[in-house]
């Protein structure tokens, strides 16, 4: 089993920077890849960022690319999500996930949530 806490939520204005944050502990020696998703009030969750633990290219949503950031900690089993120019669409709870011997994510973490107010 994997588990997941992810911290660093909390309410910003339009513009400003928050950084997210998620450690992962147990059984994560075989972690492919880790990565952040979010759900916004009446919408469904979406991809945000992915970073493989092999050192890869990160992935992005379209929509946050380019004011967003993932990196890792491999020594502290530690993700990473830093946000800047925050806009309100970008208001959501973030959840962390991680894909372990899986072709999918398949350990979520609690969620954290973002809100970014005008």
């Amino acid at each position: 089993q994997v588990q997941l806490l992810e911290s660093g939520g909390g309410l910003v204005q339009a513009g400003g920077s928050l950084r997210l944050s998620c450690a992962a502990s147990g059984r994560t020696f075989n972690t492919i890849e880790m990565g952040w998703f979010r759900q916004a009030p009446g919408k469904e969750r979406e991809f945000v960022a992915a970073i493989t633990w092999s050192g890869g290219r990160p992935v992005y949503a379209d929509s946050v690319k380019g004011r967003f950031t993932i990196s890792r900690d491999n020594a502290k089993n530690t993700v990473y999500l830093q946000m800047n120019s925050l806009k309100p669409g970008d208001t959501a709870i973030y959840y962390c996930a991680t894909r372990v011997l899986s072709n999918t994510f398949n350990y979520w973490g609690q969620g954290t949530q973002v809100t970014v107010s005008p």
